[in-house]
């Protein structure tokens, strides 16, 4: 029962994002997308599953559906990530720092 009370919690988890990618993909508009959020969510996604892996491996207990909820994050974050770097209509903050840095 534990079992699948994790794997619905993480297949919503999963799935939460993907409202966003969807209507990004349609619009091809991310200008309302917040640069900032999107790459706290990817770091915490990437220390955080990076955790529970080696905590799983020295212990021997694997949580496959976190995998699956984090490594399906992983993939719709770099789609939005992409995106804001693609279709934003304005310089995004990161590209007016490089700017700054170059001159």
């Amino acid at each position: 029962m534990n079992e699948v009370v994790g794997w619905v919690g993480s297949l919503l988890f999963a799935i939460c994002a993907l409202p966003q990618v969807i209507h990004t993909f349609k619009t091809r508009k991310t200008d309302d997308v917040s640069e900032i959020f999107l790459w706290l969510w990817f770091w915490g996604e990437v220390f955080t599953f990076t955790y529970i892996l080696v905590d799983d491996i020295a212990s021997k207990n694997y949580h496959i559906p976190l995998y699956f909820n984090y490594l399906f994050n992983l993939v719709l974050l770099f789609y939005l990530i992409y995106a804001k770097y693609t279709y934003n209509s304005k310089p995004t903050g990161l590209a007016l720092l490089f700017q700054k840095i170059r001159k």
